[in-house]
């Protein structure tokens, strides 16, 4: 098991778009949290559920939002205090980098398409599950991808456990990255509440879309 703490990869601008993003999903939780069942009510009102968005119709019409704009907000939604932390740690680590690459409009806009893109693919792979799927994690795959390709040498502090072993060693991002994937795809399929197909839809969205910018111009990367 592996924890990245933080990366050596010093930026030239303040992340404002990614900051803001952790602030917003850090305050959505917080009104969750503070109302009875709310984390759960909220999932339910909130999260995307493949159902129906692939039969275009919601199963709960009065409570709900619409299938479509579910897309969105599922993002900004989380179930529990270690799910946002972990989610907020990676996209601090490695969003940081990303938004001073391609700038904090063009970022934002690739943050939400990456988390789109993440979404459609788990609704793909489970066109008929009524289950409300939330969380930044498919956007930060996403994000987790394009830095995996710009910036595969960086070093990351790493958090290790190894059975009783436990140590801070630095990583490349590209072994770390491609790791971390790699294990997506091992645990597609097993479930444990964890939409597996979005984290793998997002980081080939985020690869894809890198890519594609770095075609039309030429970006910094290390």
């Amino acid at each position: 098991m592996f924890l990245p703490l933080r990366d050596e990869n010093p930026t030239t601008r303040f992340p404002y778009v990614t900051v803001l993003v952790i602030g917003l999903n850090a305050a959505v939780f917080a009104v969750q949290a503070a109302a009875p069942h709310g984390l759960e009510l909220a999932a339910l009102k909130f999260g995307a559920v493949p159902y129906e968005i692939t039969h275009f119709r919601s199963l709960a019409a009065a409570v709900r939002v619409p299938p479509l704009l579910s897309l969105v907000t599922s993002l900004f939604m989380h179930g529990s205090v270690l799910h946002i932390l972990g989610n907020m740690l990676y996209l601090w680590i490695f969003g940081n980098n990303i938004e001073d690459v391609l700038g904090p409009l063009r970022f934002g806009f690739f943050y939400l398409a990456a988390g789109l893109a993440a979404a459609l693919t788990q609704v793909m792979a489970m066109p008929s599950s009524r289950t409300p799927m939330i969380g930044a994690s498919g956007a930060i795959a996403g994000v987790l991808g394009a830095y995996m390709i710009l910036f595969p040498r960086a070093r990351v502090k790493t958090l290790v456990f190894l059975f009783i072993y436990v140590t801070i060693i630095p990583v490349p991002a590209g072994l770390l990255l491609g790791f971390w994937f790699v294990m997506q795809l091992l645990s597609v399929g097993f479930g444990g509440g964890v939409a597996w197909f979005a984290h793998v839809g997002g980081f080939l969205a985020g690869i894809g879309m890198i890519l594609a910018v770095r075609r039309r111009r030429p970006l910094r990367a290390g």
